[in-house]
């Protein structure tokens, strides 16, 4: 279920931020199933991320002395279970998502390349000339030191106090969020 969530909700997302920008949801190159496909198994990693972290992190409080964290996590809200959710959305973050935000940058740039074809998908991909060539400067002052501490970690903080029935749905809806919010961003730095 993580695969069909993302393939379709953080792809809406990209699609929203493209109608946004350019006025159309789909165009030529863009590779709109290609990115579906990305996302699916990127949702694949991100569930796993979930149940790493959501399953490690309250292990390492209580090994630093936070006892029964993975208790207060069954609990109703509290400010503990506040804080080992945002421990959590933490250690998530700082560790997993700067190599999946790398990564997808990654597919991304292979995707268009590729002229957006699902037989481009399946290319080889040229990772060393792709990552020599990124715009590191906008991937570590923007994705990186903007959207982790003020967007992913509070969200994600929100998405661990969540029954975890409903965090992947809520993670890939943010997918959609933060395709509109960097569409909107996109356009702000163009003016």
């Amino acid at each position: 279920m993580s695969f069909i969530k993302f393939a379709i909700l953080a792809t809406l997302g990209e699609s929203i931020g493209l109608r946004i920008r350019n006025g159309v949801y789909n165009k030529k190159g863009f590779g709109l199933i290609p990115r579906a496909i990305v996302w699916g198994f990127l949702g694949l990693t991100i569930k796993m991320s979930f149940v790493v972290f959501a399953t490690g992190t309250p292990k390492f409080l209580s090994y630093l002395g936070l006892n029964n964290s993975t208790e207060i996590m069954q609990g109703s809200f509290s400010g503990l279970k506040l804080f080992v959710a945002f421990s959590i959305s933490t250690a998530m973050n700082l560790i997993y998502a700067p190599v999946m935000m790398t990564l997808h940058k990654i597919t991304d740039t292979h995707i268009i390349n590729n002229g957006g074809t699902i037989s481009g998908l399946f290319r080889k991909i040229d990772f060393g000339n792709i990552m020599s060539n990124m715009n590191w400067d906008v991937q570590w002052n923007f994705v990186f030191k903007k959207t982790i501490p003020f967007f992913w970690i509070p969200a994600h903080t929100i998405t661990f106090l969540l029954p975890q029935q409903y965090q992947v749905l809520f993670a890939a809806i943010l997918g959609i969020i933060l395709g509109v919010l960097l569409a909107i961003a996109s356009l702000m730095n163009e003016k």
